[in-house]
């Protein structure tokens, strides 16, 4: 079985990289089932010191040695399910491009601390590469953006694109002190906050209307009660009526007001609804127009 070839077979190019080529040849042959799924298991467990040497190039980049390993294994059972031995090539040469590109996969996918493009983290990656190069040839002042936009044959925008996201790949704490502060003055610090008189505002402007047009009497109590701020006792004294009446009163009318308000801003919101979406439409309308004219 394989475990013989890899202890006394043929070797490629690495210590590695065992002689499997007829057991592929016999992967080829066979239909699928268990005989086939258990040959490929055993071709995975041959490879697999190969998938980790592998996965020990991208060590000390962020992700655990076991994670990479891991990722580099499932790069391996892929390379295997998906080797052509008729195509005339040697395993290692299919294998070794397809675990890399599934450890750099992860890498893209799932190590930046948000979401980037992949344009832009393409543009990061040329951006750094050039500057390196460039950093040995123009010192410490480092390359500018321009030389580095000629060096790479982009345009300065994308160079600058590509720059900003060389810092994008881990995120800093709300608990991370800010350069040149020395009082532990941090990120959370400088977070605002919601403004609650901002919907106060927006309340007011609501129910005024709707204030003026009350009764007089129903009127008088509510700026009696909420701007002069006088109890319910000295209102029913002041009116003539008792504390009872004015506290229904109180009552009804702010939920009248409450309702009325609510229906408004309802009626607002499905309004701007229908214009976003008649909006929508048009720019449709216009779209296919264009197309018919082209």
């Amino acid at each position: 079985m394989v475990s013989s070839v890899v202890s006394g077979g043929a070797r490629h190019s690495h210590d590695d990289a065992p002689d499997t080529a007829a057991e592929f040849r016999r992967i080829a042959s066979l239909p699928e089932g268990r005989e086939k799924e258990e040959l490929r298991q055993e071709v995975v467990r041959a490879w697999m010191p190969m998938a980790e040497r592998l996965a020990l190039r991208f060590r000390n980049r962020g992700e655990s040695l076991e994670d990479l390993r891991q990722v580099a294994a499932l790069g391996l059972v892929k390379a295997v399910g998906r080797f052509d031995p008729g195509r005339g090539c040697a395993f290692e040469s299919f294998a070794v491009p397809t675990i890399v590109g599934e450890v750099k996969r992860h890498f893209r996918d799932h190590m930046w601390g948000v979401h980037v493009p992949r344009r832009v983290q393409e543009l990061r990656n040329r951006v750094r590469s050039a500057r390196r190069e460039l950093a040995l040839v123009s010192g410490e002042r480092g390359p500018s953006v321009g030389e580095i936009a000629e060096f790479c044959g982009l345009s300065e925008e994308d160079v600058l694109v590509g720059l900003e996201a060389l810092e994008s790949f881990s995120t800093l704490s709300l608990d991370a002190e800010l350069p040149g502060s020395d009082d532990g003055y941090s990120l959370v610090d400088t977070l605002g906050c919601g403004e609650p008189g901002f919907d106060r505002v927006v309340y007011r402007e609501s129910v005024a209307p709707r204030l003026r047009r009350l009764p007089e009497r129903e009127r008088r109590i509510l700026y009696l009660r909420f701007f002069c701020d006088m109890t319910q006792t000295k209102i029913a004294d002041r009116l003539g009526i008792s504390q009872m009446h004015v506290s229904r009163l109180i009552s009804r009318t702010c939920e009248r007001l409450q309702r009325e308000v609510d229906a408004d801003l309802a009626r607002e919101d499905s309004q701007d609804s229908q214009d976003s979406q008649a909006g929508q439409t048009g720019a449709e309308r216009e779209h296919h127009s264009r197309l018919a004219a082209a």
